[in-house]
């Protein structure tokens, strides 16, 4: 009798694809567990039920839903966001930052005194006269 195959059965390629998917259910649900005892060990409420599925683990965050980690590129535009929020707030309270005001006023430079003169002078290279007034 010649060897043939029934053929009202499951392929072969049915049955591995069968096989596989049992085995990734079982290594998933025993992830899961084993995150679950780790997590209650851990710290309670680290990583919330709703992040397991989608691959959080104790050190790492979910590839999706609203706590995956940010792209280089989401992260620049909301800190750029988070600087125009903090202007408006400052403009709003009335701490304006002038752009247009030079670093040092008039009144600054002509309020310095002799002490501050003859040091830079002297600094410079010039006339090596020291005043001795102002020493005790």
């Amino acid at each position: 009798m010649p060897s043939v195959k029934n053929p009202n059965g499951p392929s072969q390629n049915r049955l591995c694809a069968r096989k596989s998917t049992a085995r990734k259910h079982t290594t998933k649900s025993l992830a899961r567990k084993n995150l679950a005892a780790s997590l209650s060990a851990q710290s309670n409420g680290r990583v919330t039920k709703a992040d397991v599925p989608r691959g959080a683990r104790a050190g790492l965050l979910p590839n999706s839903g609203p706590n995956k980690a940010l792209s280089a590129k989401a992260a620049r535009k909301l800190e750029r966001k988070v600087g125009y929020a903090l202007q408006r707030r400052m403009e709003q309270e009335g701490e304006v930052v002038m752009k247009d005001a030079p670093e040092e006023t008039e009144t600054k430079t002509k309020t310095k005194t002799k002490k501050q003169e003859t040091n830079e002078s002297a600094a410079d290279g010039g006339d090596a006269t020291v005043e001795m007034d102002g020493i005790s």
